[in-house]
């Protein structure tokens, strides 16, 4: 891998093209237009027509991805601060809310020990989540008839941490020669047997009714970044009713939904899907100094080839993608009735750079080894090779933007326009900047002191045991104590 290098800003990049010509220094082919028409042309404006949801159909292409909240009760309850997120999202001007947050579908099943858990003792609150969301668009757009709200329902597999925030309590779908050590599984008994998928199935039925009592739009059925669903997508080496075949590791989602319509709700479903995977990344011991991170290099893995462990990976290659099982995933989706994939990639565990491209690593990842630009636009390729083939009759979101900055708007515009994506999905800008699509249809520029600059500090605090929130530029963190810890603890790393 390459030595450091000096990044060049994204902010010190003036004019599209200025942009334009830093990509073709970087040996990518990124779009870039050269305006942001206003609203009344602007393709973020049209409704999403191509699919409804329960009878609805969402007023443009903007989205909200759901988030991992570090700041409910310790039994998985609503709080001031979820609150305010949700309020921000209702004001954001989205018209699709992709999940909200992260709802585990059972307490066990929480990557933290505050994470929301969707359950009848939380039913009255996540119901008043969802209703600040509508009051704060409804007040500020006059309307919600073209607003669509959906619930994430998750289990955090091998990512469990629901009691301590600094131990990790996992259950896994198979023995991974690389992941195991890193998050401490040490034994057969924290596989999950099949008569135990059997149980957690009803969980995801049981939250998805809670979903539609409360008038949830639907429900997303979280299949990525190494969560439980996703890994057993790579569950090639898994014996028994879930594992091996194509057939066997899609069962799960299979069994969910017709559990679901057998329990007499017709609430609508989309997933969430990590489209491929790369092996896992590490700090190089041999570059890092005085406790300072060194730059990413990828685990050893020639004594794990050919490599089982992942999916929409080459197992021949595994620093390489391979859609195959990728689109036979999309197309069972829509076979299975799911309106929506929304599409990621890898995970923030143990690979962030392919999911989440930032100029600023999070405590417990690697330095940069090239351009995060790079990594913006592998995504935006994968899922324009996505769309291309998907059918019809499913819509397609992507993610992994924030990285752009400035020209956000002048990317995602074409993708767009021009069909490479059917939705421009915002996960950590709109902590910072949640009208930031809106601005930018409306306004002459963008309000450059809200812009994520991929500082990490929302994934390096929950990953302290601090609250989730945009530390460096959202005031309300800013000014709270944590915010004087985490520089602490930054310092430190």
């Amino acid at each position: 891998m390459p030595d450091m290098f000096k990044l060049k800003r994204v902010a010190k990049l003036k004019t599209p093209d200025a942009f334009r010509s830093h990509i073709s220094s970087l040996g990518i082919e990124l779009p870039c237009d050269d305006l942001v028409l206003p609203a009344a042309e602007s393709p973020f404006a049209k409704p999403l027509d191509r699919i409804s949801l329960n009878g609805k159909t969402a007023g443009n292409r903007i989205a909200i991805h759901p988030m991992e909240g570090w700041d409910g009760t310790v039994t998985g309850g609503v709080t001031e601060e979820m609150q305010r997120r949700w309020q921000r999202f209702g004001v954001s001007g989205a018209k699709l809310i992709l999940g909200g947050e992260a709802m585990a579908v059972r307490a066990d099943g929480r990557a933290n020990p505050n994470q929301l858990i969707i359950s009848e003792e939380n039913k009255s609150g996540i119901a008043g989540l969802l209703q600040t969301l509508l009051q704060a668009h409804n007040e500020r757009y006059a309307s919600t008839e073209d607003l669509v709200v959906g619930f994430q329902l998750t289990h955090s597999g091998r990512f469990c941490r629901p009691n301590e925030k600094s131990r990790f309590e996992p259950r896994v779908a198979y023995r991974h020669p690389i992941l195991d050590g890193k998050f401490e599984v040490k034994s057969d008994n924290q596989l999950w047997t099949d008569n135990e998928i059997d149980e957690l199935i009803q969980c995801y039925v049981s939250a998805a009714r809670i979903a539609a009592d409360v008038g949830a739009d639907f429900v997303d059925i979280k299949h990525c970044h190494g969560y439980l669903l996703h890994e057993f997508l790579g569950a090639h080496t898994r014996p028994g009713r879930y594992g091996g075949s194509f057939e066997n590791r899609t069962k799960i989602l299979r069994q969910i939904i017709s559990s679901i319509r057998a329990d007499r709700n017709a609430i609508d479903i989309i997933v969430r899907l990590s489209a491929f995977d790369l092996v896992p990344f590490r700090s190089d011991p041999g570059k890092s100094s005085s406790g300072k991170l060194g730059p990413g290099i990828p685990e050893e893995f020639s004594h794990c080839l050919p490599y089982r462990y992942g999916f929409g990976i080459n197992s021949h290659n595994p620093l390489e993608y391979d859609l195959t099982e990728t689109h036979q995933f999309i197309k069972l989706c829509s076979d299975l009735g799911v309106k929506l994939v929304s599409l990621s990639a890898g995970s923030p565990y143990y690979n962030p750079h392919i999911q989440r491209p930032a100029a600023y690593p999070p405590s417990d990842g690697y330095q940069l080894v090239s351009d995060p630009l790079i990594d913006v636009n592998r995504q935006i390729q994968v899922v324009r090779k996505i769309r291309e083939i998907a059918p019809a009759d499913i819509a397609i979101a992507g993610c992994g933007y924030s990285y752009l900055q400035e020209f956000l708007p002048h990317v995602t515009q074409y993708l767009v326009r021009e069909g490479w994506v059917d939705v421009v999905g915002l996960g950590r800008m709109v902590l910072s900047y949640p009208d930031i699509l809106l601005d930018a249809m409306t306004k002459d520029q963008l309000i450059s002191r809200n812009i994520c600059r991929t500082f990490s500090d929302c994934t390096t605090g929950p990953r302290n045991g601090l609250l989730s929130g945009c530390f460096p530029l959202d005031k309300y963190y800013k000014e709270r104590p944590e915010y004087k810890l985490l520089k602490q603890i930054k310092k430190g790393i």
